[in-house]
């Protein structure tokens, strides 16, 4: 077809997601969403296919196209113009209850031509723990509603039984409500830019553009597979909950110009609700795989033709119903997507024409800290910490990584402001910063990830509660590359203070900038149900990104920029990175440092022969 109208029909259905994705977010009320940026919006062909992946979690594009289609053969003739249909079980296509799809039809003339479909993830969605993250569900029956598919607009009206069915079972059904509302109104405007799109051009002349789009992303795909080297590369991620360890395991096998991901020899599905479906697993690995090795291609039905995935049913890649599911989504899934990223890392790197492209690992262990509880103003409040939005970037072939520089698998994932989560919820911040040492080391260093504390405050419940839930604390995830360290883990402690003595109760130890100078008890968690209440304090540190090259190979000047920045310790500096300086960071000693990494590579040596 004409190649300018192609190219401008192409953009305009770029535009048609932006529009959208901007009301979703307009509407929204919740942190989580308009903050945190915990969205997708997309546009899928008649069938369900992909057509338009948009920006948001990417782990969506490919499970709300297996919603549109679930819901295609669900309601076969009965799918009319204006309807609204919502899923959000995970053992149909979503990723955990609390992720709701609304996909919508786009008709014209009474044919239906492509669908539009959004997510957030709802304020509550009536599971055991307030926000839907739910550490000890024995299954998915205690982890909220769920639907495998449900009319909740009927020819552009309300079916206000469905809706006032689904708020009597949630908490806060008014932000229930607004989230609701939002996606109702994101698919409202993806229909009408759709058709407004198709009545200038005529329905063929889009519909070929589409087609052709789909096809161009395919070829464009298999022909870098041909450039990049045939062969097998692995990645293994583990998970603690409760002293048990979990493992991911992934083969990724690239013969000519396709890709199988072969998750063989992962962990039986567990008993605790970090499992995630076959669905989600897909998303997982496709979550990395579409901007690193698609970041100039359209992200449509055409990607995913080349890929296979194998996930074993009832291992923790692909369990089976009824395993909970609820922290899936800081889970297993995140573990997929992190050996998906270490894996593309390794075979970007073995290409000489893309090894400018690889990167290690970045922000590989997402802390799910949702806090629950009445606030300062006498309402209900209910939402996540969306610092784990702010990620770390994992260091790059040429250069470090960003410090607090995001995740792959969300572009435009960001955290709030402070002063956003000390008025939504009765607590104060004694700080946020970046956490020295946190980044992988490597010839080039993994971003930094942070560190909060956090206290009660004007709670007029004397605090609140708050679900941790994740991968554990015991294991680095930010894998590095080509010689490159991981990134540190995370850490939680919860510093008990109620029972000190008041002597230790004075004003340096409650304004305290370091974690050993709280006053009270400190105990390391990580999974479960905890108040923090009364003079009790909650320390939180996240991961780095994972380094790249050799410690022993990075220049010994950009460590003394990165020891005066507080970014890598002295100690560390000598201990990994072999460098030494003058007192008071004054300069490299140059022969100091000759010698220290002669010694470290000797110690290498001898480890080697020992083992």
């Amino acid at each position: 077809m004409d190649p300018i109208t192609f190219s401008i029909i192409r953009h305009r259905l770029y535009r048609v997601v932006d529009e959208a994705v901007i009301t979703l977010k307009h509407v929204s009320g919740s942190a989580i969403t308009n903050e945190g940026h915990d969205l997708m919006v997309s546009l899928y062909r008649a069938d369900g296919s992909l057509l338009m992946g948009g920006v948001g979690f990417l782990h969506h594009l490919t499970s709300a196209a297996e919603a549109c289609k679930s819901i295609i053969r669900r309601f076969t003739d009965d799918i009319n113009e204006g309807d609204v249909f919502l899923l959000n079980d995970p053992y149909t296509a979503a990723l955990h209850t609390s992720d709701i799809y609304l996909v919508a039809p786009i008709h014209h003339h009474g044919e239906l031509v492509a669908w539009s479909a959004c997510f957030v993830h709802v304020y509550d969605i009536g599971a055991t723990n307030p926000g839907g993250f739910c550490p000890d569900a024995p299954d998915i029956y205690t982890e909220g509603f769920s639907s495998p598919g449900i009319r909740i607009v009927a020819g552009g009206t309300m079916n206000q039984d469905v809706m006032d069915t689904l708020l009597n079972m949630v908490r806060s059904p008014e932000m229930v409500a607004l989230d609701m509302s939002s996606m109702i109104a994101c698919n409202n405007v993806a229909r009408e830019r759709m058709l407004a799109l198709i009545e200038k051009y005529g329905y063929e002349t889009v519909d070929e553009t589409c087609r052709t789009l789909i096809d161009q992303s395919e070829e464009l795909l298999r022909e870098r597979l041909r450039e990049l080297p045939d062969g097998q590369w692995q990645s293994r991620q583990y998970i603690d909950v409760q002293g048990e360890v979990f493992k991911v395991v992934l083969t990724m096998t690239k013969r000519v110009d396709e890709l199988v991901f072969d998750f063989s020899g992962s962990s039986p599905q567990s008993q605790f609700a970090i499992n995630c479906t076959k669905w989600a697993s897909l998303g997982g690995l496709f979550a990395p795989l579409f901007p690193l090795l698609c970041y100039d291609i359209t992200w449509n039905e055409g990607v995913i033709r080349p890929i296979t995935m194998i996930a074993p049913e009832g291992s923790i890649v692909n369990c089976t119903r009824p395993a909970p599911v609820s922290v899936a989504t800081v889970g297993a899934i995140q573990s997929v997507n992190n050996a998906a990223c270490s894996t593309i890392g390794k075979i970007l790197d073995a290409s000489e024409k893309y090894a400018n492209e690889a990167t290690a690992v970045w922000h590989a262990n997402h802390f799910a800290v949702f806090m629950f509880g009445r606030n300062q103003h006498g309402g209900e409040a209910i939402g996540i910490l969306t610092e784990t939005f702010a990620g770390a970037g994992g260091a790059r072939s040429f250069g470090d990584g960003v410090d607090v520089g995001g995740e792959i698998p969300n572009p435009i994932s960001r955290m709030a402001n402070v002063e956003t989560m000390e008025n939504e919820f009765p607590m104060r911040y004694l700080f946020r910063r970046r956490m020295m040492d946190s980044g992988g080391a490597g010839k080039y260093r993994g971003g930094l990830g942070m560190e909060i504390a956090l206290v009660p405050h004007d709670a007029p419940d004397d605090g609140i509660h708050y679900v941790i839930s994740g991968k554990g604390a015991d294991f680095p995830m930010s894998e590095g590359l080509a010689g490159g360290y991981p990134g540190a883990p995370n850490s939680y402690i919860w510093v008990h203070n109620n029972e000190a003595s008041d002597a230790s109760k004075n004003e340096d130890t409650r304004y305290a900038q370091q974690v050993d100078n709280m006053a009270g008890n400190q105990e390391r968690i990580s999974w479960g149900v905890y108040p923090l209440m009364g003079e009790d304090s909650l320390y939180l540190r996240w991961n780095g990104g994972g380094g790249f090259g050799d410690p022993l190979e990075r220049d010994p000047e950009a460590l003394l920029t990165d020891c005066r920045e507080r970014i890598v310790s002295p100690e560390v500096a000598n201990d990994v990175y072999g460098v030494v300086f003058a007192k008071n960071l004054k300069s490299v000693d140059e022969a100091a440092t000759a010698t220290r990494r002669a010694e470290l590579r000797g110690a290498r040596t001898t480890l080697g022969t020992a083992e």
